[in-house]
Order: structure tokens, then sequence, then C-alpha cells
């Protein structure tokens, strides 16, 4: 089969795989149907993933079907439509039991679907813990609206559990890529007063304002004055969904006092903690790994029409042309939020 592999930081290929076969009795392969490129897929060509295997097929975004199950596997049977979870979880260990599924003790427990074994874009994939990580996809959800359920969308989700927010609350969202998108439109689960994403690429700020036209879509220089507008000195709750300098320092400085900010984003570079600058303002800060344990809520969100991310895909390939769809994903060029292949 066709599988995209990590070959050295800066390359990858496609090459031939056998197709998988199962290694455990709760282990599923999957047929994949449709996948992303996803921004952690670029961290690992960039070398900047050092748990990341050489060899392995990498993606960790993707629908499919069933085409074989464990004799331990009892949710999902061959022919079922599925989504995948970003992590792989086994649902036992104490951090599965709290929901920190990010943090599984098993060996092929967290992220490591396309960074730590082989992953979906291919033309199969095996899936551990299939009846924990394999989400049946109702019939009246399409394989494009089903795509981002287990990671970015999952992030999103996540990002806004763990904040805390309430109803009423003004919701700050740092970046209108594809992630904060997804956080915003999870925020406004919550009933907020306001929902403003702040976005410096103009693009991507006039995207934002079509997909979501209940959201407020701002630019940095914008910020000062609204947040001096904001009745309690900035945002309740603050989603960094940018991933670099300026949009960590924002995250922190256009939050009000004792407000949570969550740092959804993945880094590639150290940040620094202004302490000096911090101190007073008594905030929550939270980050890490996503938690993608919430995958069939996010689906019945989905199926009931309360969540739609598949506008997000601006562009989709073959999986014969993946070169190209990275290189177009690479590019950053406007008009380009998330890519997606067809095996």
């Amino acid at each position: 089969m066709l599988a995209y592999t990590y070959i050295d930081d800066g390359k990858f290929e496609l090459t031939q795989k056998p197709v998988p076969k199962l290694c455990d009795p709760r282990d599923a392969v999957v047929k994949v149907t449709l996948a992303s490129i996803c921004t952690s897929d670029l961290h690992i060509k960039r070398g900047a993933v050092p748990r990341a295997v050489k060899g392995i097929t990498v993606g960790h975004e993707l629908v499919g079907v069933v085409e074989e199950a464990g004799p331990a596997v009892h949710n999902v049977r061959p022919g079922d439509r599925v989504c995948i979870n970003v992590e792989t979880y086994c649902g036992e260990c104490w951090f599965c039991k709290r929901g920190y599924v990010n943090n599984c003790t098993d060996k092929n427990g967290g992220w490591v679907l396309g960074c730590r074994i082989d992953g979906g874009q291919a033309e199969y994939v095996r899936v551990p813990f299939a009846d924990t990580n394999l989400v049946k996809i109702p019939e009246s959800v399409s394989d494009e609206r089903a795509l981002f359920t287990g990671d970015i969308l999952a992030t999103g989700y996540w990002s806004v559990k763990i904040s805390e927010a309430e109803e009423g609350d003004v919701v700050l969202v740092i970046g209108a890529g594809p992630v904060g998108l997804c956080a915003a439109m999870c925020a406004r689960l919550k009933n907020p007063s306001r929902v403003i994403i702040c976005e410096k690429n103009g693009w991507r700020r006039g995207f934002a304002a079509r997909m979501l036209p209940w959201a407020e879509c701002v630019c940095p220089e914008d910020m000062p004055e609204i947040t001096a507008k904001l009745a309690r000195g900035g945002a309740d709750r603050v989603l960094e969904c940018g991933g670099n300098e300026d949009t960590f320092e924002m995250a922190w400085r256009y939050a009000r006092p004792n407000a949570v900010v969550v740092v959804a984003a993945m880094y590639e570079r150290p940040q620094i903690l202004p302490l000096p600058d911090m101190y007073g303002k008594n905030l929550t800060i939270k980050f890490g790994g996503v938690d993608g344990c919430d995958c069939a809520e996010i689906l019945r969100l989905i199926s009931e029409g309360r969540l739609d991310a598949s506008p997000l895909i601006t562009h989709t390939f073959a999986l014969k042309d993946i070169a190209k769809a990275y290189a177009l994903f690479e590019s950053g060029k406007d008009g380009v939020l998330k890519v997606a292949v067809r095996p």
C-alpha cells in the first residue's frame, strides 16, 4: 500500500509498505477514506518532535471504514465508518480514568499514531485500543464533516473545557488558523457574551468573518482599545492557538485579572514568562497536549448541526499527489487552511 513516510528531518517520501495486520486482540485495521495534513506533521518534518520515529507513516487526522477488528474489540465491527482519536489510549490506567488520555501510560498510549507508530496518511492504518479510539460516524454525517473530530475539533473542545468558560464570558481566541476557528466554534457552545478572534493575516480574518459571522474578527492593533473597553479589564477566557512569541504575549496581556489562559498551540521554541509584568494578574495558565476523549460528544454536536468544521478543507488531493499537497500546505499561502488527502 502507499504510505507517506518520515525518512529523515526535512524529508517525507511516498513509499510502499505492507497492509498492516492486527498485533493485539484490541486492535483494528481501518481502510482510510479521508485524511488531512496537520501542522503537527510539519513539526515532525522540521525535526521539532524528538519522540517521532523515523520510518513511520505520518498522519493522525483521518476517517475510514473498519476493515478488521480483533476478538477483544466490541464497540465497532468491519464495515463501520469511524473517526480516529488523535491519541490512542488504554482507558484503564490512572490517567485515562481521569480523562487525561494524552498521558496514558501504555506504550501505545498518548500521541503515538503518526508519531511513534504508523499513522493514517496511507491506504490502511492499524489502530490500538479500538474500543476507546474509534468512534462510529452517524449516517447523516459525511466524511468531510467528521474529519476533524479526532484532532483539531477535539483540541478546540478540550481548550474550552479546561478554560472553564461560562455563560456570559468574553472569550478571546488568538489565531484564526484551523485550531483557532475550531476553538471559537466550541466556545460558542457555552453561550458567551462575546467571542473575539484576533488574527494578523487579513485573508484569515476575512475567512473567519465569513465562516463565523457571530464572532468579532480583529487584528492585533485593535486589541489595546478593545481590552480597555472591556468591563473587567480583559477577556475572561483566552485560548492561545497561534503558537509564536507574539501570540503568547497577547494571550496573557489581554486576559483580565484572575482569568484562565489556555495555550492550545504547539510551540517549536521555548517561551519566556515575563513574571514581573505578569505579577498581580493572578492568572491561571493551562497548556499541553489535547486530551482527545470527547469524540463521541463532538460527533453528536456535528450530527445536530451545532459544529461544522468542514469549510476549513480548502484543497483536496489524491494520496499519490501528497507531496504536492504538503508543498501547498507548507507554503502558507492565503487561501490555504486545511489540505485533505483521499487514498
